[in-house]
């Protein structure tokens, strides 16, 4: 009977691994409401604050608009490839906003976005204000 470790509490199994672990530097998840207007007013009294959180949404990373006519009967379509750490459901919002954007059809395929037409620089202008860096490839 000695060989067995007794289960009600847990206190002879040690320390816990995570009681010195502290909260210190994590946002607080209670406080969000308190924290939308502090916002405003701390990027509008010190600048810093504003550029850091517009930093990761500025760059979100380098994607190609090509402009292909092979295999779709000489029809021209737009191609946007390139896309890293972004998931399918907001390559389908992005695809969406171009094709209203650009007033024609497109899709999601295999990871890239094509959309009918010859429609580069729409595309990037809509790119470049999603945070991305578009450059034209191909001829």
């Amino acid at each position: 009977m000695s060989d067995k470790f007794p289960t009600q509490g847990g206190q002879s199994l040690g320390q816990n691994p995570f009681a010195t672990l502290s909260a210190a530097g994590l946002p607080s998840f209670g406080s969000a409401s308190e924290g939308t207007p502090a916002a405003p007013s701390s990027s509008a009294g010190g600048g810093a604050p504003s550029p850091r959180k517009d930093a990761p949404a500025k760059n979100r990373g380098r994607v190609e608009i090509k402009r292909t006519t092979a295999g779709r009967g000489g029809k021209t379509v737009t191609i946007v490839t390139g896309f890293l750490g972004i998931g399918l459901p907001e390559k389908e919002s992005l695809c969406k906003k171009m094709r209203n954007a650009c007033g024609c059809g497109g899709t999601v395929k295999g990871g890239d976005i094509e959309i009918q037409g010859d429609q580069r620089e729409t595309i990037a202008r809509l790119l470049t204000e999603a945070g991305f860096r578009p450059v034209f490839a191909g001829g």
